[in-house]
């Protein structure tokens, strides 16, 4: 069947074990819908590579986008009847998209992409393991650099998040004197929220901060600013609303989150949070909060803008990429600087948080047709 495979073991994978979708996986999936009619799935199972013909590779696409209290059970069945009956093997010069990393590190995943004559189109979220090592699981680096090697050895093309990203893998592979398949920057769409309520969740003012709870996200920063605020300022001191999972090396973060009496009833911690109370908490936001150290992308600006919700973030290249000169810009390290951005746009009248309202007025957020018509231009050059 020549045409289009698209690998879902990650997406599979998480979605047998009940995982909310990364921002990784929301990439996925808005691949799936948008090939969803005319794409084969692929999944690597137990030494195998499985393609699924039309109508199972349908289900299994609904399934992904669609899922409810039965999905693992389903995913589960289907899988383990192909395993079972599917021997077919993918058509050569089939394109395998592969939007997650997933299975690149493996010398296996390069070995059968040239056996079976696959031509790949891989999307390449960031290097960060490798700009910042300190920052990701330990043994992480050495992993990218395989999932690198596999993209830049049999990939036809390569989609990336954004030109500073294309940038950094040029660089990346000048010092490996590697070359480079042709690349292309497509900005990623936020979910699509619902509208938000319009009753405000918190009656004082409060910031938020959005994303895993890591070193990279620098919550450590504000959490500490944060008691000093409240030492300062008691109970006029604005709240802040920590959304997103606890990932990895956060002792600090978490110990302050559990112990730190002086942050209880200051600082909100919500581990999970469906796109309709997202949508209702940052629009009332006076700002959201983004310190990080280092991002490939970007997602909760782009979210937050879209709701009309200033940024107060750090100076990163794709950051200004995405957002020009609208959002305030720090740097991760200037506390200072970070408190008084803080205490200004926690005020009821403020200056600057009205003017970053009226800069943000001719902005507009990516959208998934753009980055598909991108896509499918980019297609069209790299496989004819």
């Amino acid at each position: 069947m020549v045409g289009v495979l698209i690998d879902v073991t990650r997406l599979l994978d998480r979605a047998l074990q009940g995982r909310r979708p990364t921002g990784v996986d929301r990439v996925g999936l808005a691949y799936v819908g948008h090939f969803r009619w005319r794409a084969h799935a692929l999944v690597r199972f137990a030494g195998r590579w499985l393609v699924f013909g039309a109508a199972d590779s349908r289900q299994l696409f609904e399934w992904l986008l669609a899922p409810d209290a039965r999905q693992a059970s389903r995913i589960r069945w289907l899988v383990g009847r192909a395993y079972a009956l599917n021997w077919r093997h993918p058509t050569p010069g089939s394109i395998l998209i592969n939007t997650g990393h997933s299975g690149l590190d493996g010398a296996d995943y390069a070995e059968r992409v040239r056996r079976y004559g696959l031509r790949p189109l891989y999307f390449l979220h960031d290097l960060i393991p490798l700009s910042f090592p300190e920052y990701a699981r330990p043994g992480e680096a050495e992993k990218h650099h395989r999932r690198l090697r596999t993209m830049l050895s049999t990939g036809r093309g390569l989609v990336v998040n954004s030109d500073a990203t294309g940038k950094e893998l040029e660089a990346y592979a000048a010092r490996l004197g590697a070359i480079v398949p042709p690349w292309m920057a497509a900005h990623l769409a936020t979910p699509g929220f619902p509208p938000p309520a319009s009753q405000r969740p918190l009656s004082e003012p409060y910031f938020v901060v959005l994303g895993t709870i890591e070193p990279r996200k620098n919550h450590l920063l504000l959490l500490k600013l944060w008691r000093r605020l409240v030492a300062e300022q008691g109970e006029r001191a604005p709240r802040l609303v920590v959304i997103g999972q606890r990932g990895w090396e956060c002792e600090q973060v978490v110990d302050m989150l559990e112990r730190c009496e002086a942050l209880k009833g200051f600082v909100i911690e919500m581990p999970g949070c469906d796109d309709a109370a997202l949508a209702t908490w940052l629009h009332h936001a006076q700002a959201l909060l983004f310190p990080s150290f280092a991002e490939g992308y970007g997602i909760p600006l782009v979210e937050a803008l879209s709701l009309g919700t200033p940024v107060i973030g750090s100076d990163l290249p794709v950051f200004r990429e995405l957002a020009d000169d609208i959002p305030e810009y720090l740097d991760p390290l200037d506390g200072m600087g970070w408190r008084q951005a803080i205490l200004d746009y926690a005020m009821d009248t403020s200056p600057r948080r009205e003017a970053q309202k009226a800069r943000m007025a001719a902005w507009r957020a990516p959208g998934w047709d753009a980055h598909f018509e991108r896509v499918e231009a980019f297609m069209a050059r790299c496989f004819g």
